[in-house]
């Protein structure tokens, strides 16, 4: 049996194996932690959808001549499961109210679907809402549109987030005032902003890392990178659960002292080095 790997001879010499089950789950171990997964099969020629993976399986390697094995990455099959669920979520938005269903139920049943519970499952709740019309189309477009430039391209969407950082983090600074003077809704409007704001920086952090920028030799305040992360990421809980107990003190100095100065150096930093 001749194994290709996106097109191109995968120099794998067979041991034990006697399925294609036991194959394709060796080249999975080999993939490890990597961000890459096995994203398509080709038997002797023949494409392989999920509904026949079960079956192909058990299949005896004797019967293949030749396997094409695709693999892509993480934030290829995201993109791809993004804009799948764009396309349905519109088709959707087109069709009359009976219609409708029948697209939901495609969606639900799409290996899109299926990628984005288990890689994206805040998006897949959304967008089930969307689907059930729980949730404004627009909102959905716009979150969706959001995270398909960021997927497409992390560089810009980077260096277009610098508007944002610096408003999060001078609001951080006037969170305590806010508390005090009684402006709770802008108080818990600045809380939400700055999750959704360091929940955006780290996946765009990851995807970057995917393309290659070495985060691990970078620096921020002599620390190493990934330590300083790992402080920021517990003070962000510490923040989060001040402000759930409503411990004013410490959500000033956190909000002020930490986050605020810590977010911007982050930025900083990395933009930089892209620069």
């Amino acid at each position: 049996m001749d194994i290709f790997i996106n097109e191109q001879p995968a120099g794998i010499t067979l041991e034990s194996e006697k399925t294609l089950g036991d194959v394709l789950a060796g080249i999975e171990t080999w993939l490890g932690g990597s961000e890459n997964r096995i994203s398509g099969l080709r038997i002797n020629g023949s494409i392989i959808t999920g509904e026949f993976l079960a079956e192909v399986f058990v299949q005896d390697l004797k019967d293949i001549e030749r396997l094409d094995i695709t693999i892509s990455t993480v934030p290829q099959l995201a993109l791809e499961a993004l804009c799948h669920s764009q396309e349905l979520l519109r088709a959707y938005e087109n069709r009359s109210f009976e219609d409708r269903h029948g697209i939901q139920n495609e969606w639900e049943a799409s290996p899109a679907a299926h990628f984005l519970s288990e890689q994206i499952p805040d998006i897949y709740a959304l967008l089930q809402k969307a689907f059930s019309g729980e949730m404004l189309l627009p909102e959905m477009y716009t979150l969706l549109d959001e995270r398909i430039r960021e997927l497409v391209d992390p560089r810009t969407e980077f260096h277009h987030a610098s508007t944002l950082i610096s408003g999060i983090a001078a609001r951080l600074e006037d969170l305590p005032l806010d508390i005090q003077t009684g402006k709770d809704r802008r108080a818990a409007e600045t809380v939400r902003l700055f999750s959704h704001t360091a929940e955006k920086l780290f996946r765009l952090l990851k995807l970057l890392k995917v393309q290659g920028l070495a985060l691990e030799t970078l620096s921020i305040d002599t620390l190493p990178f990934y330590e300083f992360i790992g402080e920021f990421s517990a003070t962000l809980k510490e923040l989060l659960a001040a402000y759930t107990a409503q411990d004013v003190v410490l959500i000033g100095d956190l909000a002020e002292y930490e986050l605020s100065p810590r977010l911007l150096k982050l930025y900083t930093t990395v933009k930089d080095e892209l620069t």
